[in-house]
């Protein structure tokens, strides 16, 4: 067996490979980010096929910046953007259409009219979600509904869906040439298909959206080896053995293996998972039930799930489309011009609010502006936003659990924002810890595919791997906080009801 595991990370903005070695510490990476397609306002698209190759030449330049071969890499483990959905030619491999992103808000009509009979939770008792644009469900149903022949060559048994995980290990097991159709627990409770407590596709539920059975892979354990490697690849023969939605995968990474225990991921948007153990707990509050993990024939692990859709994406706006900054990184040397917010509060509504609010109707908002307020506080006031929408889940979590969180573990590209992440401390009131290890969740596809092939023995090994780096304490005054919060809630009330029949 070799000595190191590779995680493929296929996200919302790039994909990568990533080695780790026994004690879940990096060896070498290789990442490649794919275009982000906006044909109209509210869709966001990728192309599968851009995604794959990029995948495959991540995968290479990770291997040579270590100097490896497929015979050190004991297995491969792959996690992704969750709610993504693809359709392809199950003979040919080609897309019929572009990758529908979980940002996508384009399903709103199929959405109001699933909804018509028995309303937005419609399915929420089987499935633990509501209906929204979010999940893949109704993408694919906008796929079959909008691209000519479509329908037919599903109903016929010539098409496949996947999530992006699925689209990667399809490709990466032979695609055309025997590839494996199938996708994880975590990944398919994010469909509105899978029945929580069967873990199997709901035929009911498939038949009121229309989607035939045959487009849907097999749902298999998220630590189990699925398949092999094709012969084509770098990677030839290497057991694939591990499969984690991103926010699952950033949660087993962060080793919150058990129920009360959570993770809060900062990237393209913001993600809170809980822990709920084996019971599936149903949310009061506007918080999604999901799986959080199953290994192998072990019992399955539900999480409470707080998903916020623009965090990251916001300082990525402020520099692409508004050109506020040059480097995303810059969005903390000029928020450290000014001491505070100067009043202003950004909502980022971009696709509406995802929890605990679900307003699709919602659009964003910059409010509380003065003459007073520069570019400063614009950029100051944005990464508060990232702070205050966790606060919100978190107030959530707690009132669900009934145990509240005495502090929590953070990872994400926007974890390196010391000005957030104290700022985080201080609206939660509670310490924000960052681990050693930040690629959180590749790493924790690297320990599904390794706990899968023996590489390690058990979830206690993986505990000791986990190391704290870094320890933000709340210091803000209770009455000040009292008054941001405050402030912010009346501000995202100025986002609802945007959405009318003559607004895009």
């Amino acid at each position: 067996m070799g000595g190191y595991v590779l995680a493929i990370d296929q996200g919302t903005t790039s994909s990568r490979a990533i080695i780790f070695d026994g004690a879940g510490s990096v060896v070498s990476s290789g990442q490649l980010e794919h275009e982000q397609v906006f044909p109209r306002a509210g869709w966001v698209e990728h192309d599968p096929r851009e995604i794959w190759d990029n995948t495959r030449e991540a995968i290479g330049r990770a291997l040579a910046k270590a100097s490896l071969t497929r015979h050190d890499i004991a297995a491969v483990g792959i996690t992704n953007q969750r709610e993504t959905a693809v359709v392809w030619d199950r003979f040919t491999g080609e897309p019929v259409y572009n990758a529908i992103v979980w940002q996508d808000t384009r399903t709103q009509d199929i959405v109001d009219r699933l909804a018509a009979d028995g309303g937005v939770e419609r399915f929420k008792q089987k499935v633990g979600l509501p209906l929204a644009t979010y999940f893949s469900g109704t993408k694919i149903v906008w796929i079959l509904e909008n691209v000519p022949g479509a329908r037919a060559r599903a109903e016929a048994g010539g098409l496949l869906f996947g999530t992006t995980d699925s689209w990667v290990l399809w490709n990466l097991t032979g695609g055309v040439d025997g590839g494996i159709h199938a996708t994880d627990v975590t990944n398919a409770s994010r469909t509105m298909f899978m029945d929580l407590e069967t873990l199997a596709w709901d035929e009911e539920i498939l038949a009121v959206f229309n989607v035939p059975r045959s487009l849907l892979p097999e749902i298999r354990s998220s630590s189990e080896i699925y398949g092999t490697v094709h012969t084509s690849s770098l990677l030839r023969e290497v057991p694939v053995a591990g499969i984690l939605g991103d926010q699952q995968a950033a949660t087993f990474g962060q080793a919150a293996f058990d129920a009360g225990e959570a993770k809060n991921t900062y990237g393209t948007g913001n993600f809170l998972i809980f822990n709920t153990g084996e019971e599936i707990v149903h949310s009061r509050n506007g918080l999604l039930t999901t799986v959080g993990y199953k290994l192998g024939d072990q019992p399955v692990h539900y999480a409470l799930e707080g998903s916020i859709a623009v965090t990251g994406s916001l300082v990525q706006w402020l520099r692409d489309n508004l050109g506020l900054i040059d480097t995303a990184a810059e969005i903390e040397t000029l928020a450290n011009t000014v001491d505070d917010n100067g009043g202003a509060y950004f909502v980022p509504a971009f696709s509406g609010l995802f929890a605990p609010y679900w307003r699709p109707d919602a659009r964003g908002a910059l409010v509380g502006l003065t003459r007073y307020v520069n570019k400063g506080h614009i950029a100051r006031a944005a990464l508060e936003a990232t702070a205050f929408q966790t606060r919100e889940v978190l107030d959530a979590v707690n009132a669900d659990s009934g145990v509240p969180l005495t502090e929590l573990k953070v990872d994400g590209g926007m974890i390196t924002n010391n000005t957030l992440m104290q700022f985080q401390a201080d609206i939660l009131d509670v310490p924000v810890i960052r681990p050693v290890v930040a690629e959180t969740t590749a790493l924790g596809a690297a320990y599904a595919a390794g706990l899968a092939t023996g590489f390690w023995s058990n979830l206690d090994e993986l505990r000791n791997n986990w190391q704290e780096d870094t320890r933000w304490e709340p210091h803000l005054d209770p009455a000040e906080r009292d008054r941001l919060n405050r402030n912010w809630k009346k501000a995202v009330t100025k986002t609802f009801n945007w959405v009318d029949a003559d607004v895009i």
